[in-house]
């Protein structure tokens, strides 16, 4: 039964994910670069001045949210998981060098995807009856078009999306990784993980901001130093490293002596479809976070939409396709290893023995942050569902999901959540589309406004309106 509804699942997952999705992507992406002048790149400095730069700064609290950095990172935190390491592996394996220049160009439409949807998360939220501000994609779907059934479907898929991808899935690599470095039974990964997942989730939106602000940072920080140690050593093989993607990108000439041949067809494919599953721009489930944030000005917290993507996918996912690429074991080695082994054993050219390891720890940490950062997306639809009284109750079959998923097989878990994630995405995009009118004026109005500054560091301009609807 279990082959068949797999079987079923991957039909259903191929037809859903096939041209039609990915050129909906694009043209969502496409349709807000041009109708904002370009601009992840015209306003590059702001975007920045406004996110990185802005880290430096002290910010205010305000009741019933979270600072922009703390939504910046809990949505970053459910973004960064396996996909950036397996997810890498697996798209050079079966599309070539060339699926990370299609994975670039994925997410430089997909940043302005991202901020359509934080920009919309901050227009259309409100405060629940404690003056805690909640918003996403189905407040934005009913509210902003007055649409309550795609808003009804998008929160149901999330909910089954969480405890599968957000969850099980994730959970899975986590209790594989301890395992087959460290040898700690895939049990007692279920029961310890479940435990410390229910700490963190049972103190709501505050208590997981407060571990993804630490988290997340720190991890990535780690997996960067990780990196650039593997590419200095390997420095000399960097601008080759290049040559190949750009050249894979557009080549249908096989390379390795022919053993191995990458279309540029599949290499389109599988790099847009690894960037879009590696940074969810497009999918909604980002704008949940963003809605909780502090910002008043909602294309500032746009902004931060950006500067996701470029962190998850243009830094995270190409320091890991570097360093395979550098290691001298792609592609002779992709015979033999695919996903996490290849990743690890480039790795290991870099870090020896070590390399194994911190793989291992890397994916224990950036699966644990994609669970946390699940579990909000998934209560925050639970509650425009059912309403308080459902929380409770999702967040304990949340918990024995994870246990679930540490002691038993993902390959189901893992196409019907693929599938999941389609349906998702095809009432956020075309959503986000109808919308967009509305975003285009909103960064008008920002972009004509005296206090937009010139540099980084200009601090002789106004305090923005509050334009956020709280």
């Amino acid at each position: 039964m279990a082959e068949k509804i797999l079987t079923i699942n991957q039909a259903v997952c191929d037809f859903l994910w096939g041209p039609y999705m990915l050129g909906l992507f694009f043209f969502t992406g496409l349709l807000f670069t041009i109708g904002t002048g370009f601009f992840q790149i015209r306003s590059i400095r702001l975007w920045l001045s406004h996110t990185f730069f802005s880290l430096f700064k002290k910010e205010k609290n305000k009741k019933g949210c979270i600072s922009q950095f703390q939504s910046f990172t809990t949505v970053l935190a459910a973004t960064v998981g396996t996909g950036n390491i397996t997810g890498v592996a697996a798209a050079l394996s079966l599309g070539g060098p060339g699926a990370i220049f299609w994975m670039w160009v994925s997410a430089f439409f997909g940043m302005m995807t991202a901020y359509a949807e934080s920009v919309l998360a901050i227009l259309y939220r409100q405060k629940d009856k404690e003056g805690n501000a909640i918003g996403g994609a189905m407040y934005y779907m009913e509210k902003g078009l007055g649409l309550r059934f795609p808003a009804l479907l998008f929160s149901l898929f999330c909910i089954l999306a969480s405890f599968g991808m957000g969850n099980m899935a994730q959970m899975h690599s986590v209790s594989s990784a301890l395992s087959d470095t460290f040898s700690i039974p895939a049990t007692l990964t279920g029961i310890l993980s479940s435990v410390l997942i229910a700490i963190i989730i049972s103190g709501g939106l505050k208590r997981i901001a407060g571990v993804t602000e630490k988290l997340v940072p720190f991890m990535v920080i780690i997996f960067f130093i990780g990196s650039f140690i593997c590419l200095y050593k390997q420095r000399v093989e960097i601008p080759d490293a290049f040559r190949l993607i750009f050249h894979c990108a557009f080549s249908s000439e096989a390379i390795a002596g022919g053993t191995l041949g990458y279309s540029v067809k599949k290499a389109m494919q599988l790099g847009c479809k690894r960037g879009v599953f590696s940074n969810e721009a497009g999918l909604g489930s980002g704008a949940t976070a963003h809605a909780s944030s502090s910002a008043d000005e909602p294309c500032i917290q746009g902004m931060w939409g950006i500067f996701e993507v470029f962190v998850d996918t243009i830094l995270v996912c190409t320091l890991t396709a570097l360093v395979i690429l550098t290691s001298g074991k792609f592609p002779a080695a992709t015979a033999g290893l695919a996903g996490v082994s290849l990743t690890a054993t480039s790795f290991g050219v870099g870090l020896g023995d070590f390399g194994r390891i911190f793989i291992s720890v890397s994916i224990v940490f950036f699966a644990f942050a994609t669970v946390i950062g699940w579990s909000l997306f998934g209560e925050r639809s639970v509650l425009y569902l059912f309403g308080k009284k459902g929380v409770p109750i999702y967040k304990a079959i949340y918990i024995l999901c994870a246990y679930v998923g540490s002691v038993t097989s993902m390959e189901l878990v893992w196409g019907i959540s693929d599938t999941f994630n389609a349906l998702m995405a095809i009432p956020n995009l075309l959503c986000l589309i109808a919308l967009s009118g509305r975003v285009f004026s909103e960064t008008r109005r920002f972009m004509h406004s005296p206090y937009v500054p010139t540099s980084f560091f200009d601090k002789k301009y106004k305090k923005p309106p509050k334009t956020g609807v709280l």
